[in-house]
């Protein structure tokens, strides 16, 4: 339950801040995070596969 109110009061504070500043840059921060999740999943993928 604990978990579930700090995922919840994280997810007030991002899209609190999301709300105040302008468009473009939301998005622009959307996809260097979208990026480097991106990069990090081939990684982890790479990384687990028997050499």
């Amino acid at each position: 339950m604990l978990v579930l109110v700090a995922a919840l009061l994280l997810l007030g504070i991002v899209l609190g801040t999301v709300a105040h500043i302008p468009l473009p840059l939301t998005l622009a921060a959307a996809t260097v995070i979208g990026c480097w999740l991106l990069i990090f999943a081939v990684r982890e993928r790479a990384s687990r596969r028997p050499r």
